[in-house]
């Protein structure tokens, strides 16, 4: 992950979670995931404060938070302690075990990497899914060129081409641009499956 990204989030962590639970419910993303994930373990990658994670626990997909601000998952622990939270970031995931999970989500991260680490960021997200698992990848699209926002977030121009190549091996079930119900940001979305 990006450093200077990850600096943002663990400066002002109670910030950015405030803001993201005060955005309306993510209606789409729960209604793919409704449509798309089987029961079973699911992992929550890039898990921010926890907002996601805590809603697939609720909704029969025992989910499972990551992410690499130690920051945010401190907000995430304080706003669901019964909930599992570990620190891993990728490329690597580390302390995950191949084929772990039935389920991975990965909601608006991939543009936080740099571009050198998607490839390798995406095949290890294909490594964490059992045989049968649904990958659930949106990014945050950025036109032209890389960007930075006033926190110093880093906004990558994902380039789709390069994700299909990645994620070849998967079953591509659905692969969508939008504007996101919840953050009214244009997003693109693919939900693929592992054979």
């Amino acid at each position: 992950m990006d450093a200077e990204t990850i600096n943002a989030y663990d400066r002002e962590p109670g910030a950015f979670a405030q803001e993201w639970h005060e955005q309306p419910a993510p209606t789409d993303l729960q209604a793919r995931v409704r449509q798309f994930f089987t029961p079973g373990p699911t992992a929550d990658i890039g898990c921010g404060s926890g907002r996601d994670t805590a809603w697939l626990n609720d909704n029969g997909f025992p989910a499972t938070g990551y992410d690499p601000s130690s920051g945010l998952l401190a907000q995430a622990r304080q706003r669901y302690p019964a909930l599992t939270f570990h620190q891993s970031a990728l490329p690597h995931l580390d302390g995950i075990a191949d084929g772990s999970f039935t389920n991975v989500l990965c909601e608006t991260v991939i543009m936080h990497l740099d571009p050198a680490e998607l490839t390798s960021s995406l095949q290890r997200l294909t490594e964490i899914l059992a045989s049968g698992g649904t990958l659930y990848l949106t990014w945050r699209v950025t036109r032209d060129n890389d960007r930075r926002d006033e926190h110093g977030r880093l906004y990558a121009v994902v380039d789709p081409a390069v994700v299909a190549d990645a994620l070849a091996n998967l079953d591509v079930l659905l692969d969508e641009e939008l504007d996101s119900a919840s953050s009214g940001k244009v997003i693109r979305r693919i939900v693929a499956r592992k054979g």
